[in-house]
């Protein structure tokens, strides 16, 4: 049954990929989504997002890229694929209805670990420009009651039940599976290899090298959702979701920057609105554990 459905998983994102678009539009339309492609795969980097990237990640790092190696185009967790047509769209941790330009800069806050860009600035509006055209002839569909959010919420329900039974027996496990897994690419440190992403620590000097533990990335049922449709790289759906949850917990319990949204709506204050009813947040790496009950230190059975 498993091969089944990662077959079909494989046959949809074939036939998702044949329908991208190929050729950019012609004029400043086309060079505004090739610029939002470019930050999205080089956003650390990028003369426009540099100053504002806190961390050595970039859009792409989650946002995998298809065949076609464009950044969000393959069809899995994290996916651009459709996006579009599904914002404007309520979120709940904003407590308000929100533009895909809102969402994307969002990430900055906190997958990032950096400043939000201005609402409507040259690159706030290149990301979502090119987002929007990857979903070119998707029909517009603003009910999130689809099967997709369904299947999404009985999946994280289902890793969120797994992970608060977690101890420090799982911890080492995923340490082992990390070794065996993950250590090639992203390093026995965390701190990533070439082209692969770091996933947490600082560098040699003193930047945060990942996702601060305000993302989505950093909480445990959602990283493990994501690790088990993706990872290892090429072979996604291979791991089980024991593996998954064991694998997101050792990541998650290591060292990254804590998220205070107060500091950042301080960075944002005279540099555009920021749509939310939500203006107090505060998430550690110890609190996101105890959002399932978990004790950090149990977990891992070291002194913080």
């Amino acid at each position: 049954m498993k091969k089944i459905a990662i077959s079909l998983a494989l046959l949809t994102s074939v036939i998702i990929a044949s329908d991208l678009p190929k050729q950019y539009p012609q004029g400043n339309l086309g060079k505004i989504i090739q610029l939002g492609e470019d930050i999205m795969s080089n956003t650390n980097t990028h003369p426009l997002t540099k100053d504002i990237v806190g961390n050595q990640l970039k859009c792409i790092s989650c946002h995998l890229p298809g065949d076609d190696n464009r950044a969000g185009t393959r069809n899995s967790i994290g996916t651009f694929l459709n996006v579009a047509t599904r914002y404007p769209q309520y979120k709940e941790r904003e407590g308000v209805t929100q533009t895909l330009q809102d969402r994307i800069d969002n990430c900055f806050m906190r997958s990032m670990d950096g400043e939000r860009p201005i609402i409507d600035s040259k690159a706030s509006i290149a990301m979502y420009t090119y987002v929007t055209w990857v979903s070119t002839g998707s029909k517009i569909n603003l009910d999130t009651r689809t099967n997709h959010s369904k299947d999404f919420a009985n999946n994280l329900k289902k890793f969120s039940d797994i992970i608060k039974k977690s101890t420090h027996k799982n911890y080492e496990t995923g340490k082992k599976l990390f070794t065996s897994q993950c250590a090639s690419c992203h390093g026995t440190k965390g701190e990533g290899i070439g082209t692969f992403p770091p996933l947490w620590g600082k560098s040699k000097d003193g930047q945060w090298r990942a996702y601060n533990a305000g993302a989505g990335m950093s909480k445990l049922h959602k990283a493990a959702e994501w690790i088990q449709a993706n990872m290892p790289y090429g072979q996604g759906n291979t791991l089980s979701i024991q593996e998954s949850a064991d694998l997101s917990l050792y990541i998650n319990a290591q060292e990254r920057n804590s998220f205070d949204l107060s500091q950042k709506l301080f960075e944002i204050k005279n540099k555009g609105y920021y749509n939310s009813k939500i203006l107090k947040e505060k998430d550690t790496v110890e609190t996101n554990f105890q959002d399932f009950g978990l004790d950090l230190k149990a977990i891992k059975k070291t002194k913080i």
